[in-house]
């Protein structure tokens, strides 16, 4: 993603499990910063996470888990910007709109997208074929879509061996498509709607999280902009991310 309210990067690879340390984030509050050790639990996560798998011996096939509690059932909801909705991605209608903005050179500096068709496809593939951790979306304003997304259960991730994660954290990669829409704020009114509708559908999680590239810092802006605090730098596969936490407590009487 690029300077400009596209948010955070692409699924990071598998790290090592030995956490590194705490820095304080390039913020106007960095001093106060540190570890919500007290409010947090560590889940100690296998070395490669396998797929999660029906647990019934009567099924002749696995049946994907709804991990998400069903982005796609969320439905529109009204942000200062017009009505906003996650529509999940449809690969054979979607993919080359997608495709389109990996090849953005903005959003290209931080997802590393930018190519053929088929390399937008396989990462996009990868979750729509998985066990459900992550939910690819085009996110739509009044219709028209404008911007991609993906929630995953940062829990079950392999950043959750990067910070002390609670069980049901759930994450947030975005970019917004298009540079006419960049710059304006919209990435604060998006990304304060996301939450939202996150912690108003998934009643078990407590925190959504991000972990944006430390130097894309208008979109470390638009996160804490939409209420996001940041807990801390982390060290991820090809960045240096910032931490970035929203509690339900702060939501809920904001």
């Amino acid at each position: 993603m690029s300077l400009t309210d596209t948010g955070a990067e692409a699924l990071p690879a598998p790290v090592d499990p030995d956490r590194p340390e705490p820095r304080g984030c390039a913020d106007p509050d960095a001093s106060t910063l540190r570890w919500d050790e007290e409010e947090t639990l560590n889940l100690r996560l296998p070395a490669e996470p396998g797929p999660l798998r029906a647990e019934s011996p009567c099924q002749v096939s696995p049946v994907r888990p709804d991990l998400l509690d069903g982005p796609h059932t969320w439905g529109p909801t009204a942000t200062p910007a017009g009505v906003f909705e996650l529509v999940p991605v449809r690969l054979d209608h979607d993919l080359p709109l997608v495709q389109g903005w990996m090849n953005d050179p903005a959003v290209a500096a931080f997802w590393k997208l930018a190519g053929s068709p088929d390399r937008t496809e396989r990462h996009v593939r990868a979750q729509l074929d998985g066990d459900g951790r992550s939910v690819p979306c085009v996110g739509t304003l009044d219709g028209i879509a404008l911007s991609y997304w993906e929630i995953y259960r940062a829990d079950l991730d392999p950043l959750a061996r990067r910070y002390p994660a609670r069980p049901h954290d759930t994450g947030i990669h975005l970019l917004i498509g298009e540079a006419a829409h960049r710059g304006r704020g919209l990435g604060t009114v998006l990304l304060t709607a996301v939450a939202g509708m996150i912690l108003e559908h998934r009643r078990a999680c407590s925190r959504v999280v991000a972990e944006p590239d430390m130097r894309n810092t208008p979109s470390v802006t638009a996160f804490l902009n939409a209420g996001f605090r940041c807990s801390a730098e982390v060290d991820l596969p090809g960045k240096r991310a910032a931490l970035m936490i929203r509690d339900r407590v702060r939501h809920e009487t904001s």
